[in-house]
């Protein structure tokens, strides 16, 4: 289960195979860093880029960033090597590509028996074969070390020989599938990339959908994404006036008990009062982080 008060508003994916890029990462503003060796490597590159990798790792320095490796598919030459290097590297969380069904966790779960137990499993949400699985997937998340489901909407579109538009109409259904998977068993949740970097009215409008639709956060494709993202995807002041109006209501002594109450001319209920404490401790973590 995963850290509900943890930020991951921003989760920028970074080439393991560049260094300048490494040494950058450590001093941007996203929540969290993936040390990329799937796509955004060349395969001369991957065995170097892995090496990298851990070595980053090891350096530290990331501070308050969650740092994530993807690793390359289980079935490419590099998959099994990469996940085996990952059991001892000194990072949060373990990205799986590729993910197809719940076997495909439940064996990488295995191969991470000996890591330490706050190494996470994240799985990428990027196949057709994965869609009717989702709530079988998302339950692991009670039994594994599987934390976040990481949306990888560009390979469903290749997949699926959909057409990728500003609106991701043809994906609409996958997305909210996603996010009531992940829901339901308390997994994180990140929407996938948005390929506009330079337009960043187009991103901002991706990045709304998507906290639309309930996602946790949004994967970055270059740094200039990171700060529309995180203002996106931070409570707002009126959301945080209300989540505390909300608090100190149902801490009145003649509120207790109840399950519905009025504050402020409109009703609240219990899971008002869930999603208060959600926002406030959300908004604490950001301040925390400077």
């Amino acid at each position: 289960m995963f850290d509900t008060a943890r930020p991951r508003r921003s989760a920028l994916y970074m080439p393991a195979s560049n260094p300048r890029a490494l040494a950058k990462a450590r001093s941007l503003p996203a929540d969290v860093i993936i040390l990329d060796l799937e796509d955004a490597v060349a395969p001369e590159a991957k065995e170097s880029a892995r090496e990298a990798a851990i070595a980053a790792a090891a350096e530290g320095g990331f501070a308050h960033r969650e740092l994530i490796i993807r690793i390359n598919a289980l079935d490419t030459p590099w998959g099994k090597d990469d996940l085996a290097a990952v059991v001892h590297a000194d990072v949060d969380g373990v990205l799986i590509p590729k993910v197809s069904r719940p076997s495909d966790i439940t064996a990488c779960n295995a191969a991470l028996a000996d890591a330490p137990s706050r190494l996470k499993l994240w799985a990428m949400i990027e196949t057709c074969a994965v869609i009717p699985h989702l709530d079988a997937l998302a339950a692991l998340g009670g039994s594994t070390r599987l934390s976040t489901f990481v949306m990888g909407v560009n390979d469903l579109a290749k997949e699926m020989r959909a057409k990728l538009t500003p609106e991701r109409t043809p994906f609409l259904p996958i997305l909210t599938l996603t996010v009531a998977a992940a829901r339901a068993h308390g997994v994180a949740v990140l929407d996938g990339v948005c390929n506009e970097f330079r337009d960043l009215d187009v991103f901002e409008a991706e990045a709304r959908q998507g906290l639309t639709f309930g996602f946790d956060g949004k994967t970055l494709i270059h740094p200039d994404q990171i700060a529309p993202c995180n203002a996106v995807f931070s409570p707002s002041e009126d959301e945080l006036a209300w989540a505390n109006a909300v608090i100190a209501a149902f801490a009145l002594p003649e509120n207790a008990g109840k399950g519905a109450i009025r504050v402020e001319g409109r009703m609240a209920e219990l899971l008002h009062l869930e999603q208060a404490h959600q926002q406030v401790a959300i908004a604490q973590a950001i301040t925390a982080q400077g």
